[in-house]
């Protein structure tokens, strides 16, 4: 399935060292023709961070976007009702989201966006980034593995000596990844090396 015409949510949470490659994945999307819809965690809109200053970050995304951006949880409600997002992909998804979703938890934007956009049916893609993935977090990635309309970008241990509990999504498959959960298909395989 082509992404030309589709909208697409981009629900960006605060994994800040993905966020060179999240755009460059963000601006591969826009020349698919996919319609692009920016929602902004709160950690995003309010810490700057060693990899750079988060708000040129969220100005850049919603410039390639051409959208205004979701900010504001009550924002985010109307994705539901509405249900205007034909696929809603979080990337990058840090573990404090991953547990926040697997357990129903619902205080930021992109929560919300989240918890609305699954309430019509429609494809949910998560691309993990997070330092606990194969620690406490992993029981949460098994939940969601195993929610109906929930898909993973593939990953794999980004460092596995230094950080071994750590996985990060292959960004570069984010576009294919797409492609399959709109064919309600998970991507495989979907651990993979990085």
């Amino acid at each position: 399935m082509e992404l030309k015409g589709k909208h697409v949510g981009l629900a960006v949470t605060g994994s800040f060292c993905t966020f060179a490659k999240i755009e460059q994945e963000i601006r591969h999307l826009k020349e698919t023709g996919a319609i692009l819809h920016p929602v902004f965690s709160g950690s995003v809109q309010s810490t700057d961070s060693r990899f750079g200053d988060t708000g040129q970050f969220m100005d850049r995304i919603t410039s390639i976007a051409e959208m205004k951006p979701i900010l504001k949880i009550e924002e985010a409600e109307p994705i539901g009702p509405k249900g205007y997002l034909d696929i809603l992909l979080i990337a990058p998804c840090t573990g404090n989201t991953l547990a926040k979703l697997a357990n129903g938890i619902t205080d930021t934007p992109v929560l919300m966006a989240a918890k609305a956009h699954l309430r019509n049916g429609r494809p949910l893609v998560i691309s993990v980034s997070t330092n606990d993935a194969l620690g406490i977090n992993l029981k949460n990635i098994g939940l969601l593995f195993n929610m109906k309309n929930i898909y993973f970008v593939p990953f794999g241990q980004d460092d596995p000596v230094k950080k071994p509990t750590s996985m990060i999504a292959r960004t570069g498959l984010i576009e294919d990844t797409l492609k399959e959960a709109l064919e309600g298909r998970q991507i495989q395989p979907v651990i993979q090396g990085v």
